[in-house]
């Protein structure tokens, strides 16, 4: 194991995206990898993030409500 987040994240890319589809070509390849990228950035809620997805974790730190070591 090299790094952690990266083995996970490529663990989640293969079991969610990956082995799922079968790719007609590479186009369909990158589009079907590209629209599972934008929900797992934007939609899907992330249990490091307290349950939040990235977006809704992103607004509440605009609005100063995520807590970090700086606000301790």
């Amino acid at each position: 194991m090299q790094n952690g987040f990266v083995e996970s994240f490529n663990g989640r890319l293969r079991d969610e995206c990956l082995n799922k589809h079968q790719f007609r070509s590479y186009r369909h390849a990158r589009d079907i990898i590209e629209n599972w990228r934008i929900n797992f950035n934007h939609y899907r809620p992330h249990t490091s993030l307290a349950g939040l997805t990235p977006r809704e974790y992103a607004n509440r730190s605009k609005e100063g409500k995520n807590l970090n070591r700086a606000n301790l």
